[in-house]
């Protein structure tokens, strides 16, 4: 039984949460003040978002070596994951349509806070022997399946809610500023997961849940959805065999794959090649994560925006800078050597996969956009499959093994945008918006 008095505070703190964003009446979140505190929630929430993402990436690769995991199988977790986002998506998106935005993201968010809460716990009871070996690593993969199947709606949810309330003209700096959110998350993550991964290794996973259903909460007490949703547009079939977009396609495959691969072995590179035990690489591997990130948003929104460079100039000079990581991550020997590389990783990928992704963009016409840009985001979650399983295995063998590929695959990008007839003529006008993809694993 709740307490009169605690149950009375609580009807108090939803009534005064409310008000806070009381609509006129007859209508629904209409003027900018109204629309601006929604977005503000929206915009924290998908920074947790991110920032659970990126710390999994930076805290998981020490755990496993407790736990007696090979880099494959780490990879193997994220890849499967990856591979259920795909397919569970748009199926959310769908039902956003039909049942409204909100429980969507409700929904998504509490499977990423119970899908993280089981996973670290799932760890804990690992480490401390109180679960069967063969046991652990079955229980890690459905823990993280919970939130490619569920969290997996939270996303194209917001990115719906947001396309309900604003015009034509807005919606791209509305949805931009959604993505952003996300990005500025993976940025912060990695350097707050190391600052609490001091506390204990696992305290991470336990922050990360807690800021989840929190952020459920304030979406349940302040962002309520007095409007039903519009009905969904038709939109033309487009087969990813076109021939004006499949060139594109296989150009973001092969990036998405390169570039995900100093997020997914980073951790386990500096303790293989530096020594690092596993609360400093949990630690450092933090910090050259973040560094990352923060390159990758500076190219999106200072490069891209302030220096208006065409499509073709930024995937041609992201692919060289992506490159050029690779090769340090090769012949690098020092900490400072590797975090200049992840630098250089998040600058070059955050600088080419806005380029071609414009590029695909323009190669259509207008009504097939929202065609394309699904499209193209598969490419990005193909990335997150592709990745863990072949690096990982690559890992096994010799540490700067991926990267050797990752570099050879960089030059045949390099090559194939020369080469190419489709990429070789794709427009020179200038993207407008910063990247709109997201991690998917």
């Amino acid at each position: 039984m709740i307490p009169d008095d605690f149950r009375k505070f609580l009807m108090d703190v939803r009534a005064r949460a409310r008000a806070y964003l009381r609509p006129p009446e007859g209508g629904s979140l209409t003027t900018a003040e109204e629309r601006r505190r929604a977005f503000q929630i929206l915009f924290l929430s998908l920074v947790c978002l991110g920032s659970g993402q990126s710390i999994m990436f930076a805290i998981l690769p020490p755990l496993s070596r407790d736990l007696g995991l090979s880099e494959f199988q780490v990879g193997l977790i994220f890849a499967i994951s990856a591979t259920i986002w795909i397919f569970s998506s748009p199926y959310w998106g769908r039902w956003s349509d039909l049942y409204g935005r909100r429980p969507m993201m409700l929904m998504g968010l509490n499977a990423f806070g119970i899908s993280t809460l089981l996973f670290a716990s799932v760890m804990w009871f690992g480490m401390h022997g109180l679960l069967w070996g063969w046991l652990v690593y079955p229980l890690m993969i459905a823990a993280r399946s919970i939130y490619g199947v569920f969290g997996s709606g939270t996303f194209p949810s917001a990115q719906a809610y947001i396309a309900d309330r604003t015009s034509r003209e807005e919606r791209a700096s509305g949805v931009a500023t959604i993505t952003a959110a996300f990005g500025l998350g993976v940025a912060l993550g990695p350097g707050v997961g190391a600052l609490v991964a001091r506390i204990d290794i696992l305290a991470p996973f336990y922050v990360v849940s807690v800021a989840a259903f929190v952020s459920a909460l304030a979406i349940y007490l302040l962002l309520p959805e007095r409007t039903a949703p519009k009905a969904a547009d038709t939109v033309p079939a487009m087969s990813w065999r076109d021939r004006r977009v499949l060139p594109f396609l296989i150009y973001g495959t092969a990036l998405n794959s390169v570039g995900a691969l100093p997020i997914q072995l980073y951790g386990f590179f500096l303790m293989d090649q530096l020594g690092y035990g596993k609360e400093q690489a949990a630690e450092f591997s933090g910090v050259g994560l973040m560094a990352s990130s923060i390159a990758a948003l500076l190219a999106q929104f200072v490069v891209v925006q302030r220096f208006r460079l065409s499509s073709r100039a930024l995937v041609q000079w992201g692919g060289v800078i992506a490159l050029v990581s690779n090769v340090l991550f090769v012949f690098g020997s020092s900490y400072g050597i590797l975090t200049f590389a992840m630098v250089l990783s998040g600058l070059g990928f955050g600088m080419a996969r806005p380029g071609f992704a414009a590029a695909a963009s323009l190669a259509v016409r207008p009504e097939e956009q929202g065609a394309v840009a699904g499209l193209v985001g598969a490419t990005g979650g193909a990335g997150f499959i592709f990745a863990p399983i072949i690096g990982n295995f690559l890992y096994e063998f010799e540490p700067t093994l991926p990267f050797i590929v990752g570099g050879v695959l960089m030059a045949g990008l390099l090559l194939y945008a020369v080469f190419n007839p489709t990429m070789r003529n794709m427009s020179d006008d200038v993207p407008d918006t910063p990247e709109s993809g997201i991690p998917k694993s």
